[in-house]
């Protein structure tokens, strides 16, 4: 609808109400309809005007949802979350757009971190339904199908998020044994199997997501103490050769539950939850430029998903479509 015919249409209502007298409770009934439909329409136009282009791929097998994910070798492996079997490990092959089981995780775990590193995934973390956070962490090798159970981690956490800077994984923020945040930031070393401890981070939170551009970290968005409805946009860069912290600015969409995916020095931000609403929406920060774009949204909004980079693509997988444990099998691909 453009101005014209907006205008058009207030007329005619403005004439009706003037020529047959109808009630004040009437026209304002006829205008708020009228807004909705201009603004329903404003709001299309603007989805379809962002860039990106979206494409349904191969669903997967299960439906899950709080997974962990990581790309090796140009598959994706998807691990864990809620589901009967916790412990459930998928490969996903974007060339043959098909998915197969592989070796199970050593004990059932949700809301974890993943990273990938010298061609294993390291699995980090989460939550064990009925026991709390965990301070695991599990190596896959992919080549032999087999998981190795590694140092622990200094402090025990779900909700966390991961990056990974000059060969070592750093593992910030979560939910700890006491149900409360904590502003962890502590770095593994596969080569020593070794845990150091760094500078905490500034807002201690937790399902927030993590990229890593030019070897330094963003934190950004994420809740409060694991109340989705204390979500809240900071965006916070870690420098390791300075072990600082330093703020950035904010997403422009407040959600937590999110996933993130870095390509082309941008750190996108896919999904989430905020109060009674899951989110489709994707926006990207790109720390050169210091500013924040909007992407076309998700066909699908979820949150608890997750998402890895195989060449100039980023695969959102799995996740909840409504708020809490909602799961499913949805794998969308983003072409930027």
């Amino acid at each position: 609808m453009n101005v014209n015919t907006l205008a058009q249409a207030i007329r005619r209502v403005t004439g009706n109400f003037a020529s047959a007298n109808i009630g004040v409770a009437s026209v304002m009934r006829a205008l708020a309809i009228l807004t909705l439909s201009v603004a329903g329409t404003f709001a299309t136009n603007a989805s379809a005007e962002l860039p990106g282009k979206w494409t349904s791929r191969a669903p997967m097998p299960s439906s899950r949802t709080e997974v962990a994910a990581a790309e090796i070798a140009g598959k994706i492996y998807v691990m864990g979350g809620y589901e009967k079997n916790g412990n459930l490990v998928e490969e996903y092959d974007p060339a043959a757009d098909t998915w197969r089981r592989r070796t199970p995780l050593p004990k059932p775990l949700h809301h974890a971190g993943a990273a990938a590193l010298n061609g294993k995934i390291y699995l980090i973390g989460g939550y064990i339904s009925g026991v709390g956070p965990v301070n695991t962490i599990y190596e896959y090798d992919p080549a032999k199908g087999q998981w190795t159970t590694k140092k622990p981690m200094p402090t025990s956490r779900g909700a966390l998020a991961v990056g990974v800077i000059a060969g070592k994984i750093y593992a910030v923020g979560g939910v700890t044994t006491d149900g409360r945040n904590t502003s962890a930031n502590e770095s593994y070393d596969p080569i020593q199997d070794l845990w150091s401890k760094h500078a905490p981070m500034i807002t201690p939170r937790d399902h927030h997501a993590v990229g890593v551009v030019d070897g330094k970290l963003y934190a950004i968005a994420g809740r409060i103490n694991g109340n989705h409805n204390r979500s809240v946009g900071d965006n916070e860069e870690y420098n390791p050769a300075k072990n600082r912290w330093s703020t950035r600015p904010s997403i422009p969409t407040v959600r937590s539950g999110i996933i993130g995916a870095v390509l082309a020095g941008r750190i996108f931000v896919f999904g989430g939850e905020y109060g009674r609403h899951t989110h489709a929406n994707v926006e990207s920060y790109e720390p050169l430029r210091n500013k924040w774009q909007g992407w076309a949204p998700m066909p699908t909004a979820r949150h608890g998903l997750g998402a890895a980079v195989v060449e100039n693509s980023i695969y959102v997988i799995s996740g909840g479509p409504q708020p809490g444990a909602t799961f499913s099998s949805v794998n969308e691909m983003l072409t930027p």
